[in-house]
């Protein structure tokens, strides 16, 4: 049976150790433990000092007696590449012996929960970064039809974004796809928890956002089921 109120241990993309506040907003009954690993910026030189502290981070996590743990940080995951995100998957488990999966992971999840194969994407990324992105995602499965993004480089510049900005940037990479059935909002810097369901009225397709879709994760790995309603498809299932 799965605990009513679990503890989750998270691996956080910041300089201190600290929860997202959309998580917190989401499952405030739920215990979270965060631990920082400092990316830098939203480039491959950015990640590349984080990546190397995730590991670290998550024996860390597994040592406060945790009973699973979320890495966050959609492109600190999947910018080496579909390869070495399942290889760290692996190390990860390994190294802990507990539930683990990534914020790309969760995304993943959240696509396929939802019935979404031809998607549209809309991110906070430069190009360098939504190239690896549209790779990633075509190794996991998916047909990319669009991708719009705010072409950000600063670790703090999404969280700038009104939910004004994130919508437009969503219902464009909608339009400009041809058909989708889903759209993904990708980077958990992006306050997106407000946009699903605005989005799906105006565009007839599910949302799947990268901070939604990684709490809820978290939750299912814990044997929960991460149900919320009022914030869109993915997480009313």
């Amino acid at each position: 049976m799965p605990k009513a109120s679990p503890t989750i241990g998270l691996v956080v993309p910041f300089a201190h150790d600290e929860v997202p506040i959309e998580g917190l907003t989401m499952y405030p009954d739920v215990s979270f433990v965060p631990k920082g690993v400092g990316v830098r910026s939203l480039t491959p030189g950015g990640y590349d000092p984080a990546m190397a502290a995730i590991l670290p981070a998550a024996e860390y996590l597994a040592r406060q007696g945790v009973d699973a743990i979320m890495v966050i940080g959609t492109s600190l995951t999947f910018y080496k590449g579909y390869e070495a995100h399942e290889e760290l998957l692996a190390k990860l488990r390994a190294a802990t012996g507990l539930p683990v999966s990534t914020m790309s992971a969760a995304v993943v999840d959240g696509l396929r929960s939802v019935g979404a194969k031809r998607i549209a994407v809309a991110t906070a990324y430069g190009e360098e970064v939504n190239e690896r992105l549209r790779d990633f995602l075509t190794a996991s499965g998916f047909d990319v039809a669009s991708l719009e993004a705010f072409g950000l480089t600063e670790f703090g510049g999404p969280g700038k974004k009104s939910e004004a900005e994130i919508i437009g940037l969503g219902l464009s990479a909608c339009a400009a796809a041809d058909e989708p059935d889903g759209l993904l909002i990708s980077c958990g810097g992006l306050l997106t928890l407000p946009c699903a369901v605005p989005i799906e009225a105006r565009c007839g397709v599910p949302v799947v956002s990268s901070t939604q879709a990684a709490f809820w994760s978290a939750l299912r790995l814990t044997g929960l089921s991460g149900h919320l309603s009022g914030y869109g498809r993915m997480l009313s299932m």
